[in-house]
C-alpha cells in the first residue's frame, strides 16, 4: 500500500514538473514572446491565459510588463537662446509597445526581462539627454514668465517628447526599438549660480529703473497740481482783490452821503458816537472811574440835558480845536466850549 502511493506521488510530481515546463501563463497586463532554441517567433503572444510550449531548452518565454513606465533623468545643465545656464531634471513615461521588437533589440542584455528594461532605460536615458538641447531653442524669460499661461515650459515638454520620437544617427526611432514614449515632463528646474547672480542683477535694475519712472511720475503728477494749485490761488487772489475794490468803492460811495450829512452836523455826528461807546462799554461787566470831560462821556454829567427844548441837541463838551476840523463850524462850537458843566482842558486830544 505505502509503495503505491510512493508511485503515485511520484507520477504527481512528474505530471506537475512536466505541466511546468510545457505550460505559461500571460498576464492581462502583460505581453509575451516565444522563442524556439534562441530565435523569437514572428508575433508576439498578446492573448492573456494559459499556453502551451516545448520544454526549455526547445522554447523559452520571455513576459514584458506593457502598463507604463517612468525615467527619471539626473539633473542636466542646459543652455538657452540668451546664454543663461539652467539646470534642469525632467522624467519621461514610457512602455513597451512592440514585445518582439523590443526582445530583439534589447535581449543581448541578458535573459531576464529586469536586464532588457534596464538595458532600456540606459537608451531612452541618452536620447532624453540629447532631446533636451531643445532647450537651446528658448529664452529664459520666455520658459519663465509671472503669468503662468504665457511660459513655453509646456511647449518646450512636447518638442522634447517629437524629438524622441524623430530618427537617431542609425535612422531608427523609438518604434524600432518596441518602445513607445508617452510623457516627457520637467520636474524641476534649477538657475545656475552665475545664472541667479545675473538674473538677480538684472530683477535689481529692473526695480530701480520702474522706481525712478514712478518717481519721475509722481513729480510731473506733483508739478502739475502745484502748477493748477498757484493758478487757482492766483485766479482766486484776484478775484477777491478786484470784489474788495468793487466793495470798498461800493462803501465809499454809501458813505459819502453819511460823511456829507456829518459835516453839516458835527455836534450829531459825536452825540451818535457817544450813544455809541455807551453802548459797548456798558452792555460789558466793566467799572470805570472818567470824569465827565473824558471825550464821549459828557452825556454821563448831571447837567447834559438840563435846560434843553425839545428837539434840541445837548451841546458838545469836546475842545474846540476837535470841532473846528469841519469846515464852516468853528464858530458854532466855540460857545459849544462853555456850555454849563463843561470844563476847560488845555490838554492835547487822545
Amino acid at each position: 500500500m505505502q509503495r503505491a502511493i510512493s508511485i503515485l506521488m511520484t507520477i504527481v510530481f512528474l505530471l506537475a514538473l512536466l505541466s511546468f515546463t510545457v505550460t505559461y501563463s500571460v498576464r492581462f497586463t502583460e505581453k509575451a514572446v516565444l522563442t524556439t532554441f534562441g530565435k523569437p517567433a514572428e508575433q508576439p503572444v498578446e492573448d492573456e491565459g494559459l499556453k502551451f510550449k516545448w520544454p526549455y531548452p526547445v522554447q523559452a518565454v520571455t513576459k514584458y510588463d506593457t502598463r507604463s513606465r517612468v525615467l527619471q533623468s539626473r539633473a542636466e545643465a542646459q543652455q538657452t537662446r540668451d546664454d543663461r545656464q539652467i539646470i534642469m531634471e525632467t522624467f519621461l513615461v514610457w512602455r513597451v509597445a512592440d514585445p518582439l521588437e523590443f526582445f530583439r533589440t534589447f535581449s543581448n542584455a541578458g535573459a531576464r526581462p529586469e536586464d532588457h528594461y534596464r538595458k532600456a532605460e540606459q537608451s531612452l536615458n541618452n536620447l532624453l539627454r540629447s532631446a533636451m538641447a531643445e532647450t537651446g531653442k528658448y529664452r529664459l524669460d520666455e520658459l519663465f514668465t509671472p503669468d503662468a499661461g504665457a511660459s513655453k515650459l509646456a511647449e518646450l515638454e512636447a518638442r522634447i517628447l517629437a524629438s524622441l520620437g524623430s530618427p537617431d544617427e542609425r535612422g531608427k526611432s523609438l518604434k524600432d526599438y518596441g518602445i513607445e514614449a508617452e510623457l516627457v515632463g520637467i520636474n524641476r528646474v534649477r538657475l545656475a549660480e552665475s545664472t541667479t547672480q545675473a538674473v538677480n542683477e538684472r530683477m535689481a535694475a529692473n526695480r530701480d529703473r520702474l522706481a525712478k519712472e514712478i518717481e519721475s511720475e509722481g513729480e510731473a503728477v506733483a508739478e502739475a497740481i502745484r502748477s493748477q494749485a498757484e493758478s487757482d490761488r492766483q485766479r482766486i487772489l484776484d478775484f477777491a482783490r478786484a470784489r474788495a475794490r468793487e466793495i470798498q468803492a461800493q462803501g465809499d460811495i454809501e458813505a459819502g452821503q453819511y460823511l456829507a450829512q456829518m459835516n453839516e452836523n458835527p455836534e450829531l455826528a459825536v452825540f451818535l458816537r457817544e450813544i455809541d461807546l455807551l453802548k459797548q462799554t456798558w452792555s460789558k461787566r466793566v467799572t470805570l472811574v472818567l470824569t465827565t470831560g473824558t471825550p464821549g462821556l459828557s452825556l454821563l454829567a448831571p447837567d447834559a440835558l438840563s435846560g434843553l427844548t425839545p428837539g434840541q441837541i445837548p451841546p458838545s463838551r469836546l475842545p474846540p480845536e476837535w470841532l473846528s476840523a469841519a469846515p464852516g463850524r468853528a464858530a458854532d462850537a466855540a460857545p459849544a466850549a462853555g456850555a454849563p458843566g463843561a470844563e476847560p482842558s488845555s490838554e492835547e486830544p487822545r
